[in-house]
């Protein structure tokens, strides 16, 4: 046991070995790695399975590496409350690779083999979709922390949710007004070239149309590119504002190389903060970020006027005021993200204790009693923020905020409202048969 004990520490590496080891014992979450590891049981009774799908190789493996170790530090945090219906939860971790064909079979894998409840986790827009399906053919819920816009869409299947974290489609509908009326009306957008990128070009711009803008250039860029610079003479002239998300572990490269490119006279700058999550902007070459804005699910930069349970949280999780790890400054977290597996499995516990899930007979029940919820009060439980839940569309809509580079670091100057990102549903999983 001390090995395993030893592993988990290593494991969550943004909580401080001494707090990781207070909690091992009674009530330890329960992690286990690829071949199935048992770290401790809480109690005596059947743990609760949940098959934690995490991108720790491929592009996402900087935001897998920080989902792993919230994931961890939830999990923890609800045993030592007492579990899911007073069992033990236990987390069950595959590297799907973010790669869309190993994720479906990493899903096969979790009902077939590790016999999980359910699975979660998935951020990647094309690993969800191409997982998915395996989810709906196997009957087992499958809860994303992706911001896609594909689960709303109704595209998918009824056992697919997304509770913990907005959409992209929200999100854009939310950032355009700001944009319009702060930034300027003539944008150019440059974003990934596929399904997540494809969302911002497809909603961001009828948003900022609805304000009066256009959208004079759109930049599509492969995930997996690592020079930059012989995209960006692509960019218009008459460009007022660059909306720029990008992602992978080329997103250092291409912010120094946009900078390179226009220097201090180019246009403005407001940015998904994806194009810098695990990322430090005090880096050498990201000078000229000074002043422009982005986007944050949450703030990576703890704020003068946070709440007591944003601190908690941030604590728990194990990031320091820059939101870097607290065991290594130069750690950078993913916080505008990471907050959802926090939130997801909060959900995972209310829907499960709202059914008293006892056992794979009671995943309907699961999934009507998620598809029940509505309105989620900010707090431990929710620190990003109050959220408002449409169980038709098996999507949550929450605030988002707008930061601004000042000094090197990411100050809010902004709060959206759940109203600014609101959308008519255009599907309804609630008629469709499980």
């Amino acid at each position: 046991m001390s090995e395993n004990r030893k592993s988990l520490v290593n494991l969550n590496s943004g909580l401080s070995r001494r707090s990781a080891l207070k909690g091992l014992g009674a009530a330890a979450g329960l992690i286990a790695a690829p071949g199935f590891v048992r770290y401790g049981q809480a109690q005596s009774s059947e743990p609760i399975k949940i098959g934690f799908q995490c991108h720790r190789t491929g592009i996402g493996a900087a935001y897998g590496r920080w989902y792993d170790r919230v994931t961890a530090a939830a999990a923890k945090r609800i045993n030592d409350a007492g579990g899911i219906n007073g069992r033990p939860l236990e987390i069950v971790i595959e590297d799907d690779g973010t790669d869309p064909k190993r994720g479906a079979e990493v899903v096969e894998k979790f009902a077939n083999q590790h016999k999980v409840d359910l699975v979660y986790g998935t951020l990647f827009s094309h690993v969800v979709v191409g997982s998915a399906p395996a989810a709906g053919e196997l009957k087992i819920p499958y809860y994303v922390v992706s911001e896609g816009y594909h689960v709303a869409s109704g595209k998918l299947n009824r056992y697919c949710v997304q509770p913990g974290i907005t959409d992209v489609k929200s999100q854009a509908r939310s950032m355009a007004p700001w944009i319009a009326d702060n930034l300027g009306k003539k944008v150019t957008l440059v974003y990934p070239d596929y399904a997540f990128g494809h969302d911002h070009r497809d909603f961001f711009t009828p948003a900022i149309e609805a304000q009066g803008g256009q959208v004079v250039a759109k930049v599509p860029i492969p995930p997996t590119e690592t020079s930059f610079t012989r995209y960006f003479p692509q960019i218009p002239r008459d460009t007022d504002v660059i909306y720029h998300v990008m992602v992978g572990p080329a997103v250092l490269t291409f912010v120094k190389e946009m900078g390179e490119f226009f220097g201090s006279g180019g246009p403005q700058l407001f940015g998904f903060i994806d194009s810098l999550e695990a990322v430090d902007i005090a880096s050498p070459g990201l000078e000229f970020l000074e002043g422009s804005h982005f986007w944050e699910g949450m703030p990576r930069y703890a704020q003068p006027d946070q709440p007591d349970y944003v601190t908690a949280y941030r604590e728990t999780v194990g990031i320091d005021d820059n939101g870097a790890s607290v065991n290594d400054g130069k750690d950078i977290s993913t916080a505008a993200h990471m907050f959802g597996c926090w939130e997801t499995l909060n959900v995972i516990k209310a829907a499960m204790e709202a059914c008293d899930y006892k056992g794979p007979d009671d995943r309907a029940a699961m999934i009507e009693a998620t598809e029940a919820m509505t309105g989620m009060d900010a707090g431990p439980d929710h620190p990003q923020g109050k959220k408002l839940f449409n169980g038709k569309i098996h999507q949550v809509f929450g605030e988002q905020s707008i930061s601004q580079v000042k000094d090197g670091k990411l100050e809010v100057v902004h709060r959206t409202s759940i109203e600014d990102g609101a959308y008519e549903p255009e599907a309804d999983y609630t008629a469709m048969s499980f």
